[in-house]
């Protein structure tokens, strides 16, 4: 209705004075109590500021050759002046003008559950000077490069990567994670976020206006601006519709009144009133109260729409392809295996002090490698409490591993190409077992410990915990097609399937870039398709594809750009979540659509069939829109 929900608490302050001038009129009309010369005065301060703000969206339209709801209101005000009915006139103009008051203050709760992010923001931080001092400085002095200093139960103040210090970060507001999380020296933070329990050093690496928050938050103020398919028609149809209106009401005035006689001044307060009821505020307000709040409850739990025509356009997803790497898996390798060789028998031993001799080996060789797997192994052996040996004389060969001293005798930690040079005959057992892990997808490090065999280590990218209740979620909420793609091998790639219940042919794998866009485009000629990624070198099928989601975008930049729906956190179970909100919030948006058509055409055949009264007209009409909007308002809730 109108635009009044810009204007403020201004408008809740005339909607008052509108109310007391009113009853005040009305007191000196009906009752001894004050004289009734003084009620004229008051009906015309009681309009005044009711129909304030409504005559100013009027005229503003009416300079651009356009009718609007506020000018169907209006006119019913001065038609029941010019029939003396004030008393209703007061009434139409103290309902809309509280209906606009409440319809601004349902929206304004919907942005302020999105604002909130922003209440989120810390104001200061303690930055080090250079000789290792405090000070306290305002967020926006701080610069990229400079080390803040954040204490337990703090926000952290910026993002940036933790220097010194370990602790538990709660991320929720940015990623919609509700488990903490552990952050050690290397680790990224982001501004908004809470820490703790531990003192941490932060280097920063974004000013306060590029933090993701600020990002969040200039997407979501975009999102409410880029309305929904359903909004858009029904802003194009407003004014269409106010024509009609009062091309019915003229009708209705002066056909009854010179062609067969009837009575003018019920003739015209019959058309007054139908100008009332037909009025479709109720209709033109149910999607943005309905879509406003569907976005706000994403943002409030890890999920940004880019805007309503993408709560909408979830609907309609059947056929959902996932990137593997990076969104099905982590993206980086875990230990699964440690497999400890005896050569004297020939077989495997899962003796544990053994298995551990064996890890004490390969993680002082892979102490100081850069390489992802070297990480994995390290990783590793700190969950199971076993401390590196310490090796000499280290020397990386590349695309092979590491050969190194200890205690003068070589040991070696590779693939099987590291070995193939310096063994004649490498034990049968050993390849059968490399072969059937490899199957298996997984990548095999071998150990040798004075060119004797000791052992080796299996590692893959393991299958999110989340990932197979998502894609079970999927399924039960009718999704019929499930695709994976990957840049990996077939091998990697079925194994991740397997777990997943992907069947083989909704498996893509050795895919470049480019080939993924091709398989998006082939899906799409079948269904309606979003991609989900994490953004990084998914960015061209994310936007290929119907609908791009891009998750775990609370570290790139790029997904925050090219994706149609950013799932801030790590978690795919906000995949299902999202489905649910927005098939959700169209239920809302067209239970409001059937309701608001159902009161008009009800409150026409009343004006029709029993004479309704306008001030029920009023009331009716009033009543509806604000039910419209309560309605819409319960997508602000959790699902």
């Amino acid at each position: 209705m109108g635009s009044h929900h810009q204007h403020g608490p201004a408008v809740i302050w005339l909607t008052a004075i509108c109310a007391v001038s009113l009853a005040i009129g009305a007191l000196a009309q009906f009752t001894p109590v004050l004289p009734e010369s003084i009620a004229i005065g008051f009906y015309l301060l009681s309009y005044a500021t009711g129909g304030y703000y409504g005559f100013t969206e009027t005229w503003n339209h009416l300079r651009q050759k356009e009718l609007n709801i506020d000018f169907l209101m209006i006119s019913a005000a001065i038609g029941a002046a010019i029939l003396g009915q004030w008393v209703e006139g007061a009434i139409l103009l103290f309902l809309f003008s509280l209906s606009g008051a409440l319809e601004g203050f349902a929206l304004d709760k919907s942005r302020k559950a999105i604002h909130s992010l922003l209440q989120l923001r810390p104001k200061q931080a303690i930055r080090k000077r250079a000789d290792g001092t405090e000070e306290v400085v305002p967020v926006d002095r701080i610069d990229v490069g400079d080390v803040v200093i954040v204490k337990p139960g703090e926000h952290i103040p910026v993002d940036g990567k933790v220097i010194t210090g370990q602790t538990t970060v709660d991320q929720a507001a940015i990623t919609g994670e509700s488990v903490p999380v552990s952050k050690e020296s290397g680790d990224t933070v982001f501004a908004a976020t809470i820490n703790e329990n531990g003192v941490i050093e932060v280097k920063v690496t974004k000013t306060s206006k590029d933090t993701t928050l600020a990002k969040i938050i200039e997407l979501v103020e975009k999102a409410q601006k880029n309305k929904a398919k359903t909004q858009h028609f029904l802003d194009a149809f407003e004014p269409r519709y106010a024509v009609s209106v009062i091309g019915v009401v003229v009708l209705l005035i002066f056909i009854p009144w010179l062609l067969f006689g009837h009575d003018f001044d019920s003739t015209f307060y019959r058309a007054i009133t139908v100008l009332v009821v037909a009025s479709p505020c109720a209709l033109i307000i149910s999607t943005p109260a309905s879509i406003i709040s569907a976005i706000a409850n994403g943002a409030r739990n890890g999920i940004l729409f880019k805007g309503g025509a993408y709560v909408e356009q979830t609907v309609e997803i059947d056929t959902i392809a996932f990137d593997k790497t990076g969104t099905l898996t982590p993206g980086r390798p875990q230990v699964v295996d440690i497999l400890r060789f005896d050569s004297d028998s020939g077989a495997f031993n899962d003796d544990p002090g053994q298995i551990n001799g064996l890890m004490e080996i390969a993680a002082g060789c892979e102490q100081h490698s850069e390489h992802h797997l070297a990480a994995a192994i390290r990783e590793k052996a700190g969950q199971l409490g076993i401390e590196p040996r310490r090796v000499e004389n280290m020397n990386a060969v590349p695309g092979k591993g590491v050969v190194a001293s200890l205690n003068g005798m070589k040991v070696r930690v590779g693939n099987s190409n590291l070995f193939e040079d310096s063994y004649q005959e490498w034990p049968e057992i050993l390849k059968e077992k490399e072969a059937e892990l490899q199957k298996e997808g997984k990548t095999v490090i071998f150990v040798s410990d004075d060119g004797i065999p000791a052992g080796l280590i299996s590692l893959a990218d393991k299958v999110r915990p989340q990932s197979k209740k998502c894609i079970e979620d999927l399924r039960k909420l009718g999704i019929k097609n499930i695709v994976m793609l990957t840049g990996d091998n077939p091998e990697v790639a079925r194994a991740v399937a397997d777990d997943l219940g992907i069947k083989d042919e909704d498996i893509y794998a050795g895919l470049l870039p480019e080939q993924k866009v091709e398989i998006v485009d082939k899906l799409k000629q079948k269904g309606t398709v979003a991609m989900v990624g994490d953004g990084v070198n998914d960015a061209p099928a994310l936007a290929t594809s119907h609908l791009g989601i891009a998750m775990g975008a609370a570290g790139t930049d790029v997904a925050l750009e090219t994706a149609d729906i950013v799932l801030m956190g790590d978690d795919l179970s906000r995949l299902p979540y999202l489905l649910a909100l927005s098939r959700k919030s169209k239920k809302v948006v067209w239970q409001n659509i059937i309701f608001s058509l159902a009161v008009i055409g009800m409150l026409l055949a009343g004006v029709f069939l029993i004479d309704l009264p306008l001030t029920l007209g009023v009331i009716g009409h009033e009543g509806s829109t604000l039910l419209v909007v309560l309605n819409g308002l319960r997508l602000l809730k959790g699902m």
